[in-house]
């Protein structure tokens, strides 16, 4: 065989896979669709969830059915979705179950470098720094200049050790050259009545926790995580390149569509397809705003690469303070 009846081959043998690729995404899905996510029905992320599965049900032309599996923050859904097989089943998740959740909880199995593919992502939110309205610093750098005094004079609350409010309070304070006092709670209305009761001087939060207080006078936003003003806290300051903070502070919640790694990269490119236009919906994009989300899309390498990102972003951050899952 001469070396370019061998490349016509291949290339043959090339098309006729990506052919048959194809053929197999058009008669996919073939059957039900199942979205795992890993919280419990009425969350935040199951809204979110079913929000995204009652478009693409009529997109895909098959019923998507929403699957509960709470658990380890998340993450028994991710490892859920890590073990599934049938070309059928799919997950939505928070970021922790794929950027810490694994450093914290290596018990929980799943690899998402080898065990998970992206999809898309979905939706983003950053955080905000609240502070008691009447007794707090009135601006970023007192609230710095507070915290520098020593490394109990600012107590901040967060939803707990190894949270994504936890993380980014520490990745703040290294950012800013202080210290600050930890004091874990299990939920943000745990947190915001202790910063609006005195028992602690501030925490990191979604926008959608700290908003009611902000009305009611109670609670001031500092500034926010994200990398550039957000439509979820629109009068709050960007931290970024704030007060002496690095320029390229930013830290954020961020929801993904997820499927197990081997899937067949057709039907990846069909569902990002889907689940884009879908966030690309202006009454979708109004909702998710609503429930305290941006909408983004991209693509799965887009996704992957922020997985990666995050991964060590937070990783620095756990091995520094040696945080451990609660």
């Amino acid at each position: 065989m001469t070396r370019m009846t061998r490349r016509t081959l291949l290339a043959a043998t090339a098309a006729l896979a990506l052919a048959s690729g194809a053929a197999a995404a058009q008669d996919w899905p073939s059957q039900p669709v199942h979205l795992v996510v890993g919280f419990p029905a009425g969350s935040s992320p199951d809204t979110l969830a079913r929000l995204i599965a009652e478009p693409l049900a009529e997109r895909l032309g098959q019923p998507v059915i929403v699957e509960n599996k709470p658990g380890a923050g998340g993450g028994i859904g991710v490892q859920t979705v890590a073990a599934a097989t049938g070309g059928h089943t799919f997950g939505t998740t928070i970021n922790g179950p794929l950027t810490t959740s694994p450093r914290l909880s290596p018990e929980l199995g799943y690899n998402v470098a080898e065990d998970i593919a992206p999809v898309s992502l979905i939706a983003t939110s950053p955080l905000v720094l609240g502070v008691n309205a009447e007794t707090g610093p009135a601006d970023l750098e007192a609230f710095i200049a507070a915290a520098a005094a020593g490394p109990e004079a600012i107590a901040y609350g967060s939803v707990g050790q190894g949270s994504g409010a936890h993380l980014t309070a520490e990745l703040f304070a290294d950012a800013a050259g202080v210290e600050m006092l930890h004091v874990p709670y299990t939920a943000y209305a745990e947190v915001t009545t202790a910063i609006v009761g005195g028992e602690v001087d501030a925490g990191f939060m979604a926008p959608s926790a700290a908003q009611p207080l902000v009305e009611a006078g109670t609670m001031r936003i500092l500034g926010t995580t994200s990398p550039e003003p957000s439509p979820l806290a629109p009068d709050a300051p960007v931290l970024a390149g704030a007060a002496g903070l690095p320029a390229d502070f930013s830290a954020e919640l961020w929801n993904a569509f997820i499927a197990p790694a081997g899937t067949d990269p057709a039907v990846i490119e069909r569902l990002n397809t889907e689940v884009n236009a879908i966030l690309a919906d202006p009454a979708v994009a109004e909702r998710l705003l609503g429930m305290g989300w941006k909408a983004e899309g991209g693509t799965p390498e887009e996704l992957a690469a922020r997985i990666e990102a995050d991964t060590a972003l937070w990783g620095a951050v756990i091995d520094r303070i040696d945080a451990k899952a609660e």
